[in-house]
């Protein structure tokens, strides 16, 4: 039988979390600096440990103006220095609620970046294994990101995205361009099914390419969150899909 985990982005200033930690399986809490505060990462911990929520960080660039989307070129001490931070503060959170932080997936133009980048996606995974070496790295299926972390030792996720096109390297379309969010429901759903069961998915070139799917992602912030992460969960479901946790 298949497995599939489910993430959301929390903890960033949208209404959703409470609602969206009852239909998914993993939760991304953000760390407070490219959005939120330490009131809702304790809030985003304590629905998940409800709900039976694997908690990951979700650390982003120190840029709140711009959401951490817009891509910083921080020193290596600067970079190390706000990832452990951002990770020392949940992890400090969620031993006060008796959780475990299990993994740590990148925000924004950090994880675009990591994506790529050698020296940037080596600099995150040996911050995370230095920090504790127990922790799961969750990055974009056919990563640099998640070959960074393998050759280190570190245990990875591979994620692919249920509302974002993709190009023909395995990339994300930029934000920047039209046609980089699926704004279409049931087109995100088959492009779900067709990544979890096959194994492949559709580019806006028209090709079909390898993909691992360890985890989707269903971000918080839409205004149909909680209708889209329903439809996506009850398809799963459907194809006799497991959704659980993968770590």
């Amino acid at each position: 039988m298949k497995r599939v985990d489910l993430n959301v982005d929390l903890a960033e200033g949208y209404a959703n979390d409470e609602k969206l930690l009852q239909l998914v399986s993993s939760a991304n809490v953000a760390c407070g600096l490219h959005a939120g505060s330490y009131n809702e990462m304790r809030k985003a911990i304590l629905w998940a440990k409800e709900n039976n929520v694997a908690i990951g960080a979700h650390p982003g660039y120190p840029d709140r103006e711009n959401f951490g989307r817009l891509n910083m070129n921080l020193s290596d001490e600067e970079l190390q220095a706000s990832l452990l931070y951002q990770l020392g503060a949940i992890k400090t959170l969620c031993e006060a609620e008796g959780v475990v932080l299990s993994y740590v997936k990148p925000h924004g133009a950090l994880y675009n970046q990591a994506a790529k980048s050698p020296a940037l996606a080596g600099l995150i995974s040996q911050t995370i294994k230095n920090f504790d070496p127990d922790l799961a790295l969750m990055g974009l299926s056919g990563s640099t990101m998640l070959s960074a972390a393998q050759e280190i030792g570190l245990k990875t996720i591979s994620e692919v995205f249920a509302d974002r096109h993709y190009q023909a390297d395995g990339s994300l379309v930029p934000r920047s361009c039209n046609n980089a969010l699926v704004e279409d429901d049931q087109e995100a759903v088959a492009q779900v099914l067709q990544m979890v069961i096959e194994g492949t998915v559709p580019t806006v070139e028209g090709l079909n390419i390898p993909i691992q799917a360890d985890s989707i992602c269903l971000h918080g912030d839409g205004n149909h969150a909680i209708e889209f992460a329903k439809k996506i969960r009850a398809a799963l479901q459907a194809e006799q899909i497991i959704i659980s946790a993968k770590y």
